[in-house]
């Protein structure tokens, strides 16, 4: 597996607890809890982007190792 696979499959688990943490912010009763899930969600997303730019880099540098 390379290393932008592996990336790309931690993107993938970002991406699932962003969605969890969205889901959860929604259900919740609570206004405090409802907060804190919603900036966590953010902050994974926030994560994620990072991640998804530098899985894109290390495809385009595998990409280039090939050739």
């Amino acid at each position: 597996m390379t290393v932008a696979s592996e990336v790309n499959q931690c993107l993938a688990s970002l991406k699932s607890i962003e969605s969890s943490l969205s889901a959860l912010a929604m259900l919740s009763q609570n206004n405090e809890s409802r907060l804190t899930l919603h900036e966590a969600m953010m902050t994974v997303s926030e994560t994620a982007a990072d991640v998804q730019k530098r899985a894109g880099e290390l495809e385009r540098e595998e990409q280039y190792k090939r050739y």
